[in-house]
């Protein structure tokens, strides 16, 4: 049943190829756990108690509350899929309740940090620095996801409009804005990929010309913002927060950056209110004579 499943999920539900695997590895995890600790092979023969037993191991094994939750959220989505197809008769998940977690609030890059990268940093003029500027370029000057930086193509690039084209989540397209600079930044990109590594659309390779992956992605965001902050998370997804916050700070309304972000609903995106929010108090506590 967990490749039926996983090809419901590809197929209706048009999910990502790094939300398939993180699912995969999931329930591949709960098997594991069923066999080792209940001598049970069949992933439909679980019941509640067992389920709430794997998510205290991975507690114990001081797995990070939301990282539990979303392992559990995998499990309903499975189980719900199991009883709509009359594998099972009762949904142990119903039963379970999902773990407290904290929300903290999304972190990003100060304005003055990023434009000190941009316009200080030595990225050089051959195709992995032309390729690492880009990268951090789109990152901030659009914030897309990593997924979908992964899967733009040269063509989605609009020079006319100044726009380009994303494919999101649940194979949502959408357009955002860009400016010159990027664009021409793109135009020297793409020359000098297609001068060393003519007949691919895919926009951002690898050194030797092959589509880039997630890993090669997030290490080149860690090695760039590692140089302008001392933000404890350094992700492509932080550059994505920066992009939001950063508009809001300039005036942009809630529902143009969720327009932007790809947000199915505004209550998504109202999350970056709060820094402002604590930019406001700073800012008060600063200038105001009673605070």
């Amino acid at each position: 049943m967990l490749d039926q499943f996983l090809q419901h999920l590809t197929v209706e539900k048009r999910l990502s190829v790094h939300t398939l695997t993180a699912y995969k590895k999931d329930l591949e995890q709960f098997a594991e756990f069923l066999e080792k600790t209940y001598n049970l092979t069949e992933l439909s023969q679980a019941d509640f108690r067992m389920v709430r037993g794997w998510a205290v191991s991975l507690v114990e094994a001081e797995l990070h509350h939301r990282s539990v939750n979303r392992k559990l959220a995998t499990l309903r989505s499975f189980y719900g899929y199991l009883l709509r197809c009359k594998v099972i008769t009762m949904n142990p998940m119903l039963r379970v309740s999902a773990l407290k977690t904290d929300k903290p609030l999304p972190q990003f890059v100060e304005e003055k940090s990023l434009l000190l990268l941009f316009e200080e940093m030595e990225f050089g003029a051959d195709f992995e620095g032309l390729r690492d500027r880009l990268i951090l370029e789109l990152l901030y000057g659009t914030g897309m996801r990593l997924a979908e930086l992964l899967e733009l193509k040269d063509g989605d690039i609009n020079f006319y409009d100044l726009t380009l084209k994303v494919l999101g989540k649940r194979s949502k397209q959408r357009v955002i804005p860009i400016y010159k600079n990027l664009a021409d930044l793109v135009k020297s990109y793409q020359s000098l990929k297609n001068e060393q590594f003519p007949g691919t659309n895919v926009l951002i390779l690898t050194n030797k010309g092959e589509p880039a992956y997630a890993v090669l992605i997030q290490r080149i965001v860690k090695k760039y913002l590692s140089a302008v902050t001392s933000l404890q998370k350094r992700s492509p997804h932080v550059l994505r927060h920066t992009f939001a916050t950063h508009l809001l700070n300039n005036g942009a309304d809630l529902n143009s950056i969720k327009d932007l972000l790809g947000h199915s609903s505004l209550a998504a995106t109202q999350v970056y209110t709060h820094n402002s929010i604590e930019k406001l108090k700073k800012i008060f506590k600063q200038s105001h004579p009673k605070a």
